[in-house]
């Protein structure tokens, strides 16, 4: 970031950008975590004879744990601000890594998941409340473009790269290794990111809890989408994306790896784009939820097309469905921007938390419900397009709340 956007929050640009870099390091083995069952969904299902609810519970404890901690997580953010709560919850991310790299049972790796969630629940919202305190409304966006295109790179690395290290480290030294680049990443917060501000509530923040929060019509007007449509997105890179390519589209695991390699590099591409078209779009008065509103129906429109498909829909038909999806990331900044920055981390948590727990909902459901479809005989092709069609008209049905309120008022510092 130059520091001509960070100089609000007093930093030089030196000082933006080395904090940048800290949160993004630690930002980028968060996503790596949650993505990486769907390159080693064969490895369980091989190792555990997992069937696709007990596949969908595994990668979604994940997300359980990590949708606990999002209204504590605001309030830490909040009082004792972004580095600090960071810090704490990395080490807590390392032994929840390392006990899953030991773990011998699936009741054991459904425990030490639910832990690393709850251990990076920060790796997010840490920063993006940080942007929020430091930053101009313009700044704030591309920052926060930039850090979910560092999650990208993480789940890209969680494919054909995870796909490469197996026969060397095998799946318990992948998290064993990567519990040690997350103690390191702690590290590099505390030494790299500025020490937090005592944050100055005015009556109002100080007094308003939650509850405000959810009630605001900013929130209601972006909720639905960002489970829906945000969290489902979330729920297809990170597992259901893989499945559909092996037992949909027939193709090896191998195969399956490179696809959500181009998926997620589809998506890292992405995110880099509207970090750099953001601060033009807002000065050509192109708001978020403008773009979210006209952007939505091209990516539903997309998934139909691939339920459509069938078997003849592959990785580049995910990653252009996941592009066009992307536009709905803009809800949790602007979000942000409707609240005072001295109730940044609660926005953010809050909003944070309707997002994972969709992640979490569509990821165990889909499972429970191709199972359920395969019980009664359907084919597994058959399965799953019904499944996703379900999934595709939630989703249609989420964004019409964003045409029933008025849109937010401009940010407040």
């Amino acid at each position: 970031m130059s520091g001509d956007e960070s100089s609000a929050g007093g930093l030089s640009g030196r000082q933006a950008a080395a904090a940048f870099a800290a949160f993004a390091f630690a930002y980028f083995f968060s996503a790596l975590l949650r993505a990486i069952t769907a390159t080693l969904a064969p490895v369980f299902n091989r190792e555990l004879d997992l069937s696709a609810g007990q596949l969908g519970l595994l990668a979604g404890a994940y997300f359980l744990g990590f949708s606990a901690m999002q209204l504590p997580l605001g309030q830490s953010l909040d009082r004792f601000g972004p580095k600090r709560t960071l810090i704490a919850l990395l080490l807590v991310a390392v032994a929840g890594t390392a006990a899953f790299a030991l773990a011998g049972n699936l009741g054991q790796m459904l425990a030490a998941r639910l832990v690393i969630g709850v251990g990076v629940s920060a790796c997010l919202m840490a920063p993006l409340t940080f942007f929020r305190r430091r930053y101009s409304a313009a700044a704030q966006l591309r920052a926060n473009s930039w850090m979910l295109m560092t999650g990208s790179l993480g789940m890209l690395a969680s494919t054909l790269p995870v796909q490469w290290l197996m026969p060397v480290l095998g799946w318990r030294g992948l998290f064993a290794g990567t519990a040690g680049l997350l103690l390191l990443a702690s590290v590099l917060v505390v030494v790299m990111v500025r020490a937090d501000d005592p944050i100055v509530h005015t009556p109002s923040t100080a007094a308003a809890g939650y509850s405000a929060l959810f009630a605001s019509p900013a929130f209601r007007r972006l909720a639905p989408s960002g489970f829906f449509s945000y969290g489902g997105m979330v729920a297809m890179q990170s597992l259901w994306i893989g499945p559909w390519l092996t037992q949909v589209g027939h193709r090896s695991a191998a195969e399956a790896a490179a696809g959500l390699f181009v998926v997620n590099g589809s998506m890292l591409l992405a995110f880099l784009g509207w970090g750099v078209a953001m601060p033009k779009l807002i000065g050509a008065g192109w708001a978020p939820e403008r773009l979210i509103r006209c952007g939505w129906p091209l990516g539903v429109g997309w998934l139909g097309i691939i339920i459509w498909r069938g078997e003849a829909a592959g990785p580049l038909d995910w990653a252009l469905w996941c592009v066009l999806t992307s536009v709905v990331s803009l809800g949790q900044p602007a979000v942000a921007q409707a609240f005072a920055s001295e109730a940044a981390g609660r926005a953010l948590t809050a909003f944070n938390l309707v997002i994972f727990l969709g992640v979490f909902t569509v990821q165990w459901v889909l499972g429970l419900v191709i199972d359920a479809l395969a019980a009664m005989g359907w084919t597994a092709q058959a399965s799953y397009r019904a499944a996703f069609a379900a999934y595709l008209a939630t989703c249609a049905a989420s964004f019409l709340s964003i045409y029933r309120h008025d849109p937010p008022a401009p940010a407040r510092r």
